[in-house]
């Protein structure tokens, strides 16, 4: 937690098959009184705990925690932060977005800074599904043939966003010939419980996602919040 944000001793410990995480829990919400967590959906408690996780009296305040927390299905809708534990995007959004913080990192350079401070906030999966042309079918031989004439007709495209998942911290580029991106997301990417280590310390939190393809939704099958 933040300097500032008003919450003393929210993170509790977890150990599980040898390895321990911290984790925000949302009881102690309860024991101050600011939430009932019998009452809240588990959508609504997993947004309270990417608040609360992010809290630091600056992005997210100790009002944005509390005004999640006293949910109700009547209340008057209000904008809240969020910040997904991924994103996940397919070719046709991904690569504009790889070339926007390429042109970021170059204005950088230009104005004298380090272009390696630039990077995207939250991790992302870039899945290479909607681009392929069918040229070959009905034959053993298929399948290598259009993954073939695929990395050939787009030699330049590949070859920069390889550059991008080196050069971008926690950018994952998932290449043609590995099935469509919504069946991806569900039975490689999800993560359901999600990890991060910084300042010494590992801490656990729920898997959720915001994507570009109408599927993403699919994943709430695992227990991943996804939009």
């Amino acid at each position: 937690m933040g300097d500032g944000d008003g919450f003393d001793s929210i993170r509790s410990f977890i150990k599980s098959d040898g390895s321990e995480a911290d984790y925000h829990a949302l009881s102690h919400l309860q024991e101050l009184g600011l939430c009932d967590l019998n009452s809240l959906p588990f959508t609504i408690r997993l947004l309270l705990e990417a608040a609360l996780r992010k809290c630091d009296g600056f992005l997210v305040s100790r009002k944005d925690v509390e005004r999640i927390a006293s949910w109700t299905p009547t209340m008057t809708p209000e904008e809240i932060p969020f910040s997904p534990s991924r994103v996940i995007l397919q070719d046709f959004t991904g690569v504009p977005a790889v070339v926007d913080i390429a042109a970021l990192r170059d204005a950088m350079v230009e104005l004298g800074g380090d272009p390696n401070r630039v990077n995207q906030q939250v991790p992302v999966d870039l899945v290479i599904d909607h681009s392929v042309q069918v040229d070959h079918f009905g034959s053993p031989g298929a399948f290598e043939q259009n993954v073939g004439l695929e990395f050939s007709r787009n030699r330049e495209r590949y070859a920069f966003l390889k550059w991008g998942q080196e050069a971008f911290r926690t950018v994952k580029v998932v290449p043609p010939g590995n099935v469509i991106v919504q069946q991806i997301n569900i039975e490689h990417l999800a993560r359901v419980v999600c990890r991060s280590t910084g300042d010494g310390q590992t801490v656990a939190y729920p898997d959720t996602l915001v994507g570009t393809d109408s599927h993403t939704t699919m994943v709430n099958g695992l227990s991943v919040l996804g939009w």
